[in-house]
């Protein structure tokens, strides 16, 4: 199999946008608030915005499974309180879990969460706790910066975030530490602020003990680890300098990255930096870079492309990217297969 451990709902019906749109006008306006029963999106429209864009990618460039979270730039946790949060993960978790029942061959649902700046990350446990019980979610997105970019709350090592992190273990379920929209304009979103936090979750837990209080703990960074694999003798060089272990075994047995990179050099890059067991395939396909590469003629985002042509990888280790990693850093996931015999 093929999965594709990192997709959204970018391509969502537009009745989810206007209900966001009237829920920021609640803001200012109470009158103008919408209730969850206001959003009404048919199956057929899922239908449609799924086949004609994230399915039909799919079977055009022979992937098999998608893990489907909502939007990344929508989640958008500065915007209002906790309420604002809440109600928002909800209409959109209950989304992702309607498509993967829709296309339950194809799309397997992930979390966000109600994050809010300055709220104890304990607020979230309950919309965490519905979506792996109630809709089978086998993974969360966690922001390491709910502020949108101006990174207002402490590091991923800090026992600020233990609550999940407790409720991760409980559930043996991963997180993509994945930020959102930017609204600091010294970061564009996509372009700098995403890259920027990969970087920066791997900074926080290589200065850090956390895995040692959770052995068990796995993040996936995603778009490649941001600058990691390209300054990986930089990061070897700081674990030395801090005392702490190697990375092999500081970081390796909890970190993994994703191949959500958009040219042949950077995938030759990871695949040849980053040990095999470390990869999860992914596309983040129909996101932050749509267009057609005029030096291919092919998508940015059709990452097999880099994969299949690369010269640091097997056969063996691409299975185990493309299916093996991923079935091992998400039981959840790996349970539901074997649930449809596959």
């Amino acid at each position: 199999m093929i999965i594709d451990v990192h997709g959204h709902y970018t391509t969502a019906p537009a009745a989810l946008g206007q209900w966001r749109d009237l829920q920021m006008a609640g803001l200012r306006d109470p009158r103008k608030a919408p209730a969850a029963t206001d959003l009404r999106i048919s199956d057929d429209e899922i239908r449609e915005t799924i086949e004609n864009n994230q399915l039909r990618l799919m079977r055009e460039r022979g992937l098999d499974l998608t893990v489907f979270s909502p939007r990344a730039s929508f989640m958008a946790h500065h915007i209002g309180d906790f309420d604002t949060s809440s109600a928002w993960a909800e209409v959109c978790n209950e989304l992702c879990f309607r498509v993967s029942e829709l296309f339950p061959e194809h799309f397997v649902p992930a979390a966000m969460l109600p994050q809010s700046p300055g709220v104890d990350p304990r607020s979230c446990i309950t919309e965490l706790v519905r979506c792996v019980e109630h809709y089978g979610n086998v993974a969360i997105n966690l922001n390491p910066d709910p502020s949108g970019g101006h990174w207002t709350a402490p590091p991923l090592s800090d026992r600020f975030w233990y609550p999940i992190y407790e409720k991760m273990v409980e559930y043996d379920i991963p997180a993509m530490v994945h930020v959102s929209t930017s609204c600091n304009a010294c970061f564009h979103t996509t372009g700098a602020h995403y890259l920027n936090a990969d970087t920066t979750a791997f900074m926080q837990c290589l200065n850090s003990a956390l895995f040692q209080d959770f052995p068990t703990l796995r993040f996936v960074i995603p778009h490649g680890g941001g600058a990691v694999p390209y300054h990986w003798g930089r990061f070897r060089g700081l674990a030395q300098a801090l005392n702490t272990p190697p990375l092999e075994t500081h970081l390796l047995n909890n970190l993994f990255f994703d191949t959500c990179v958009y040219h042949q050099a950077g995938i030759d890059l990871l695949t040849r930096v980053i040990p095999t067991k470390n990869i999860l395939f992914a596309s983040e396909m129909v996101g932050a870079v749509r267009g057609m590469d005029p030096l291919t003629g092919h998508h940015f985002d059709d990452t097999k492309r880099y994969i299949e042509a690369t010269p640091y990888l097997s056969e063996e280790d691409r299975r185990q990217v493309y299916e093996g990693n991923a079935r091992r850093v998400f039981p959840r996931l790996d349970a539901v297969l074997r649930n449809q015999g596959r």
